[in-house]
């Protein structure tokens, strides 16, 4: 009655251990009941000769928690106390790593219309397979679960858009959501356009991700073996050799990076990978968040696409003017992981500018400090560094200055001398394009 995953491979593992020990589930019981010492002995040998035939401890450790359990269900309370050794190490996945996002670019191009949309839910927005569809394939993502699709016109309110994985669904048993990034929901709108030109109609019950004509319909929706198995394919045909599971570590590795840019919450990253945490209370206890702190979580969510999507999209007007007020911050002294935190997409003119003065006056108090007199002996030395030539005093030194000042001086004067905003100036292309040019040089 808890996982049914589970519950199938310890009932195979009993059968492979009877098979191994000629002896059936009956005689366990009677073995162990019987002579408890000489049943802890006798797995003892069993798990040697599986070590000398070099079984993976991860293996041979089955065996262990397939009797236990056998032994409970049975009213036996025996513990069975034998050390194996590396039982706690996996050797398949100990050098496996997450793909690059080249190498997931790859894997999508070989994806089928309805593969892409497993593969980009899983690297995209952190689901496991078993939430796109269950082991026995009776419950699964539906389009119900989308909650801003329009299945008339298979557009989508909102993006990124929420997807709730209800609880039936979710491994840790509680609902929660997560977004689909807008690469994603490309990939979702060409495989419904697709059955929706075939003649389905789609309902608010409909799977997914569903059953092709060829495939055998025990049921319409698709089953996790058959979801990791067409992601499997995939990969191979990428000339990669990773699990389908390795997808979600993408997508969890790209927010460890988000986080430490200061981009996303460890709170929101927890919440939206679908583990148990502060917001997960609150949520569940309240069944809704405010829906400022969802919009927010969404805004989150989007300054993170750029570190897990791999589609190229042609650069837009607002993309320019971004990308425009970037090398102006940079250009007056900003780090990238300042930049990282401000938002540029929502922020008003009069607010950057207030940016740019703050770090000009900022280096303009610092510049007097930057003068150095010094032996004359050593002027070429300070020019090396970057310092200016000033004058040469009468005892045989020299001042010397950093050169930035002035430029500071004119390129304020360059961003203030336009009567227009900041963000109409930049939507004449000619006048972007050859700023943009001299920025970048």
């Amino acid at each position: 009655m808890g996982s049914r995953i589970t519950a199938d491979v310890y009932l195979r593992t009993l059968g492979l251990y009877c098979e191994i020990n000629n002896t059936n589930p009956h005689e366990i019981l009677n073995k162990a009941s019987r002579d408890p010492k000489k049943f802890k002995n006798d797995f003892i040998d069993i798990v040697r000769s599986q070590e000398k035939q070099e079984k993976a401890g991860s293996y041979i450790v089955r065996f262990k928690k397939t009797l236990r359990s056998w032994l409970k269900f049975n009213d036996i309370d025996l513990k069975i106390d034998v050390k194996i050794k590396g039982e706690n190490e996996s050797p398949r996945i100990t050098n496996e790593r997450v793909p690059s996002k080249g190498e997931l670019a790859r894997i999508i191009r070989k994806a089928s219309t309805r593969g892409r949309v497993a593969i980009a839910l899983m690297a995209f927005s952190g689901l496991r397979p078993e939430s796109l569809g269950n082991y026995d394939g009776t419950d699964g993502i539906r389009l119900g679960d989308l909650k801003e699709l329009n299945l008339e016109t298979l557009e989508f309110e909102k993006v990124p858009t929420i997807l709730v994985i209800r609880s039936s669904l979710s491994k840790a048993k509680h609902q929660y959501f997560t977004f689909i990034s807008e690469e994603g929901i490309t990939y979702i709108k060409e495989y419904l356009m697709e059955r929706k030109n075939k003649g389905e109609i789609l309902t608010k019950e409909s799977p997914l991700l569903v059953l092709d004509e060829k495939e055998v319909k025990s049921h319409n929706m698709l089953r996790t073996q058959l979801i990791t198995r067409e992601i499997r394919e995939a990969i191979r045909s990428a000339g990669l050799n990773m699990r389908p599971y390795v997808l979600r570590g993408y997508f969890a590795t790209a927010l460890d990076i988000a986080e430490s840019k200061g981009l996303i919450s460890h709170p929101w990253r927890m919440f939206i990978m679908g583990h148990k945490g502060d917001i997960e209370a609150r949520y569940s206890t309240n069944k809704r968040l405010p829906p400022d702190m969802i919009e927010e979580m969404r805004e989150s969510y989007k300054k993170c696409t750029k570190y897990f999507e791999t589609a190229v999209r042609e650069a837009s007007e607002n993309d320019a003017k971004l990308f425009f007020e970037k090398q102006l911050l940079l250009a007056v002294g900003y780090k990238e992981e300042e930049i990282e935190r401000i938002d540029l997409e929502h922020i008003s003119d009069e607010d950057f500018q207030k940016l740019l003065r703050d770090k000009i006056a900022g280096a303009m108090t610092n510049n007097g400090n930057k003068q150095r007199v010094i032996s004359l002996n050593d002027v070429e030395k300070y020019i090396e560094q970057g310092y200016e030539f000033v004058a040469s005093l009468p005892n045989g030194k020299a001042i010397m200055k950093l050169p930035f000042l002035n430029f500071y001086f004119s390129f304020f004067s360059f961003v203030e001398s336009f009567d227009n905003s900041l963000s109409n100036f930049i939507s004449c292309s000619s006048v972007k394009i050859d700023l943009a040019s001299c920025l970048c040089s």
